[in-house]
């Protein structure tokens, strides 16, 4: 069984990431401000290489079926730096769903455990619609 060791690099990673998606929600409440949600990108990306490692992140973007979602996040935020940021964070956000739908049953799983979130998540519809994707692999 491998054990997930948290050093220095992992958790500097863990702390970019963080702050690159809080730069990006506020460029979103602050009506799209580019300046924000570049920064936030930039954050977030930077932060995703120093948690994974550099050659994981890049075997992650390049794989063949994560491929749509690679490129709708890049072209989403080239979007955004020439100052066309709804437009940028529409295409991100549908690269960011591409990319990343492997980890929701991850991510439904842990929530259930989260006092009141566990509950809501129990009740019978919602639980019908996370039932449907369990058992599905991590793609990292």
């Amino acid at each position: 069984m491998m054990s997930f060791e948290m050093n220095d690099r992992k958790k500097i990673g863990l702390g970019l990431t963080a702050f690159g998606v809080f730069f990006s929600f506020l460029g979103v409440v602050f009506v799209f401000d580019k300046g924000l949600l570049a920064m936030g990108n930039i954050l977030f990306i930077s932060g995703v290489s120093l948690t994974i490692g550099l050659k994981s992140t890049m075997q992650f973007f390049t794989k063949r079926q994560n491929y749509k979602g690679t490129i709708s996040f890049g072209a989403g935020f080239f979007f955004v730096v020439i100052g066309w940021p709804i437009l940028g964070m529409m295409l991100e956000t549908y690269g960011f769903f591409v990319l990343f739908s492997g980890f929701w049953p991850t991510l439904a799983v842990f929530a259930q455990k989260i006092p009141f979130l566990g509950w809501i998540i129990q009740q019978p519809y919602i639980r019908s619609f996370f039932d449907k994707y369990r058992g599905k692999r991590v793609p990292v």
